[in-house]
């Protein structure tokens, strides 16, 4: 199924053409079979063969069904695909944007998740909105000096470090718990009272990101004093890690942290 329409969006006009132009309030069988045999739900799925068979009468299934059926359908969807499905109609639409469908959804990304964005957990936007904003920021591997300060630090050092700070540090010597940083905004760093590594030498901080030099972007990198530039990696749980040869820095969950970033969220 090709169009004008098809070619002028591309991408999603070719997934508009597979899965039927509802707009008028038509479908056909084909097109929903589509729909739902792309997640699986039609060999053993009697709830997605029931609207299928009950669609065979040529008419919208929001229209056919309650929202609340066409709810449950949709929640069996990955988020893509129930993106996908609000551009169907303006009566899929105001299904596929509910509330009740993406929080449960928005939810399941979190979990596992250190740290959860902030912005995603602003009082007030819905909770598709919260999908979105985390998922993109969740593909961000360029660290700021918000995400900095944001997270307290787990500190080590490597095995290529001299042996007398090995000695003194509990992961190497399994003598207590791991040694803490705090990163500040005034640019300062500071640590546990009682830590025998702690001598003040790591004082300031410089976060180097996305500026542009001679129309090339710099290394991204974070500098202590002027100690050896870290490189900077974020993990599949949206934590962060700093390393060198010398040290590693890895940003830990802060759920008892008032006002913390994670891992869950007050909003549900």
């Amino acid at each position: 199924m090709t169009g004008p329409g098809t070619e002028e969006l591309g991408k999603l006009g070719k997934r508009k053409a597979k899965i039927g132009n509802l707009r008028d309030g038509s479908c056909n069988l084909p097109d929903l079979s589509y729909f739902w045999r792309k997640k699986g739900h039609l060999a053993n799925g009697t709830v997605a063969g029931e609207v299928l068979a009950a669609a065979e009468g040529c008419q919208d299934p929001v229209v056919v069904f309650c929202p609340g059926v066409m709810m449950i359908i949709l929640s069996k969807l990955d988020v893509r695909s129930i993106a996908i499905a609000r551009v169907v109609s303006g009566g899929w639409l105001a299904v596929a944007s509910a509330d009740i469908l993406w929080g449960p959804k928005c939810q399941e990304l979190w979990l596992g998740k250190a740290h959860i964005p902030r912005i995603s957990k602003v009082r007030g936007i819905s909770k598709m909105q919260a999908t979105s904003l985390s998922i993109m920021d969740g593909k961000r591997t360029r660290i700021t000096r918000n995400d900095m300060c944001d997270h307290i630090w787990d500190f080590h050092f490597t095995e290529a470090a001299p042996e007398y700070w090995r000695n003194l540090d509990p992961y190497w010597g399994g003598t207590g718990a791991p040694m803490r940083r705090y990163f500040h905004h005034d640019g300062s760093i500071t640590a546990d009272p009682d830590d025998k590594v702690w001598g003040g030498h790591e004082s300031s901080f410089t976060v180097v990101t996305g500026l542009l030099t001679e129309g090339k972007i710099r290394n991204h990198y974070v500098r202590i004093n002027r100690w050896p530039q870290m490189s900077v990696q974020r993990k599949s749980d949206w934590s962060w890690v700093l390393s060198n040869n010398l040290y590693c820095y890895s940003s830990i969950p802060d759920a008892d942290k008032e006002d913390g970033t994670g891992p869950f969220s007050p909003m549900f």
